[in-house]
């Protein structure tokens, strides 16, 4: 699994996690940003924004 310093560099770097964000709803990612520097995976911001869309956050 690739790490990366935050979610600016892996959004970047890594085209997977790039074409993920480009899905996910506004609202979302704007909540995603506020915490970009607590991201360093692909797995990490997969399950923060799952739990976004499911309400638990």
């Amino acid at each position: 699994m690739d790490r990366y310093h935050n979610l600016t560099e892996m959004l970047a770097l890594n085209t997977t996690a790039h074409a993920y964000w480009d899905r996910l709803p506004h609202h979302v990612r704007e909540m995603i940003r506020r915490r970009g520097s607590c991201l360093h995976s692909c797995d990490e911001l997969q399950g923060y924004a799952e739990k976004l869309l499911r309400g638990d956050v």
